[in-house]
């Protein structure tokens, strides 16, 4: 009797285990839950460290598309990546008048693919080690991976680290990044 008690309670423990194996959480952004129910724009609009990116995807009127069926990959910069920009260059680009240049930086952030960072570095080592990604804005960014961290190289030769990966969405997956993406301008 205590053996098949025991026995029951080890395959439930065993059960338990992988039930939350297979329902692993989204990675906290910002300090927020993500939520894979919930749209890119939803969560993003969720972390705080994420306030300058969600400014600027109203600014440039991108609200819609982004809240859209998809499936995108968004390389979503910090606020602290924003920041590192040149002094003036964030305040510039929500301008109004400055609306096209905006949507140009913003749109070299997504990939109309639903790419996860383990697809992304099966294509960096199917290349050779280096893998060109074509963004919605016409980019191409050079995604490297070194000890198991992605990288991604502008048009500038900027390179951005992704800090956390696999952020998944309804209608797609968020990597944030460390640095903003610019177009050859």
């Amino acid at each position: 009797m205590i053996k098949s008690a025991l026995r029951v309670a080890a395959l439930a423990t065993a059960m338990s285990v992988v039930a939350f194996v297979a329902h692993a959480k989204n990675p906290t952004v910002g300090g927020a839950a993500m939520f894979e129910k919930k749209n890119i724009v939803e969560n993003a609009m969720n972390s705080k460290d994420h306030t300058t990116l969600v400014a600027a995807v109203k600014a440039a009127g991108l609200v819609g598309t982004l809240e859209g069926k998809g499936p995108f990959t968004v390389f979503a910069p910090t606020n602290e990546a924003f920041a590192a920009l040149p002094e003036g260059t964030v305040e510039a680009l929500l301008k109004p008048e400055n609306k096209a240049k905006l949507t140009k930086v913003l749109t070299c952030h997504v990939v109309a693919a639903d790419a996860m960072a383990k697809t992304v570095a099966k294509m960096i080592k199917d290349d050779g080690g280096e893998h060109d990604i074509k963004t919605v804005g016409g980019c191409v960014l050079k995604a490297r991976e070194s000890m198991g961290k992605i990288t991604l190289t502008d048009e500038n030769g900027d390179v951005a680290h992704v800090t956390i990966a696999d952020v998944k969405q309804s209608n797609g997956v968020i990597h944030v990044v460390d640095t903003v993406l610019l177009p050859k301008m």
